[in-house]
């Protein structure tokens, strides 16, 4: 797979440059190309755009609005929104072309907005409604966030009602309090209060790609303030349509990997199994190498003992172990089933070992817990080999 960091490459400069010049002589090509080559490939995602944002502030005029008046004419144009269209199916198309710059380098022109733009918030936002309908503006809007509340949150609820699906989403998705890569706002971790009204008018938005980032800001929410996802639940689950049950259903993930006792009573889980668990793992020792055999099948036999169906919740636990010798657990999603009374059934995962660049596996014993309906309820163990 392609490492994520190299769709910030060397091409892509070239073209950007070639739009900057393009719509404005006032634009340093030499220089850009100069400092925006050296060295981008020796960086990794987030520092190669920021690399680029640098390259962009030494080529750009001094004032601001003419700079971004310059960013903004190198854009890719963009198709007028359709009725029930969804974003997400373009996504993949937001790449700069013959017809203009989009895609990924724009997280590059939105930090040079973010960095200079504090001082004319009204010109920056607009530039950023227009970055954001070729790519996202998520990160560059939570510097105005935190400097320019009352403004940018009144812009939001406009937005709330635009009619792309990519300004929509940004409504949602450049207010979550705790977004990855993001500066993180810690006003709204304290208090995300300011959210809830967008939040409210989005969860029923047309575009999943919308809905999806809504269910991830209550997500964010839940991690600090569990009693407002289960105050929301109660107020927005009863009657949901499908679309809103499903974007509960992943608001709450977190939550229910935890076991809270209130989320899991909203889906109908707060009851513990009433059976028996068995849980046994093949094979005992896991090579964390690929070209050996790196995964772990989870046999998991239930039998159900209760006098009443029962709606489950069943998920696993892998307890990895760290440089220190201590372990770390952590969930993973299983199944959701309903058992009959005196049924049986077998459950089985494939859990794979192979090298991920967000953790690092370390060689010793290991555990699996299986937990349903938030609470653990079987145990093994294996070794993980070097």
């Amino acid at each position: 797979m392609e490492p994520f960091k190299n769709l910030l490459n060397a091409d892509v400069v070239s073209q950007t440059a070639h739009h900057l010049q393009r719509v404005s002589p006032r634009f340093d090509l030499a220089t850009f190309k100069k400092q925006a080559h050296q060295g981008l490939n020796e960086l990794e995602f987030k520092d190669r755009a920021v690399h680029i944002y640098k390259a962009l502030h030494a080529s750009l005029p001094d004032d601001f609005d003419e700079a971004t008046g310059i960013l903004q004419a190198s854009l890719k144009p963009v198709a007028a929104p359709l009725a029930h269209h969804d974003p997400d199916k373009e996504l993949g198309a937001l790449k700069t072309d013959d017809s203009g710059v989009a895609g990924w380098v724009l997280w590059s022109y939105g930090e040079y907005v973010a960095r200079h733009g504090q001082q004319h918030p009204h010109r920056a936002l607009a530039a950023l409604h227009a970055f954001t309908q070729r790519f996202t503006a998520e990160f560059a809007i939570r510097p105005f966030i935190v400097a320019h509340p009352e403004l940018v949150f009144a812009t939001l609820h406009e937005w709330a009602r635009d009619p792309s699906a990519h300004v929509r989403r940004l409504t949602s998705e450049g207010s979550r309090p705790r977004l990855p890569w993001g500066l993180r706002l810690q006003d709204l971790v304290r208090d995300p209060s300011p959210c809830l009204p967008l939040l409210l008018h989005l969860q029923d938005d047309p575009s999943e790609y919308v809905r999806r980032s809504v269910a991830n800001h209550l997500n964010d929410i839940a991690k600090d303030h569990p009693d407002i996802l289960v105050k929301w639940l109660a107020q927005h689950l009863p009657d949901a349509p499908p679309a809103r049950v499903k974007l509960l259903r992943h608001a709450c993930r977190s939550l229910i990997k935890s076991g809270h006792h209130g989320v899991m009573s909203a889906w109908g889980l707060g009851e513990a199994f009433q059976g028996e668990v068995i849980l046994s793992l093949k094979p005992k020792r896991v090579h964390a190498d690929v070209s050996v055999g790196n995964s772990l099948t989870l046999e998991v036999h239930l039998k159900a003992t209760g006098r009443q169906a029962q709606t489950l919740e069943l998920d696993y636990r892998i307890h990895h172990l760290k440089a220190n010798g201590e372990t770390s657990p952590k969930t993973f999603k299983g199944k959701r089933l309903t058992l009959q009374p005196g049924e049986e059934l077998v459950w089985r995962k494939v859990h794979s070992f192979k090298p991920v660049s967000t953790r690092r596996y370390y060689p010793g014993p290991h555990a699996v817990d299986i937990q349903i309906n938030g609470q653990v309820q079987a145990h093994a163990a294996f070794t993980l080999l070097a």
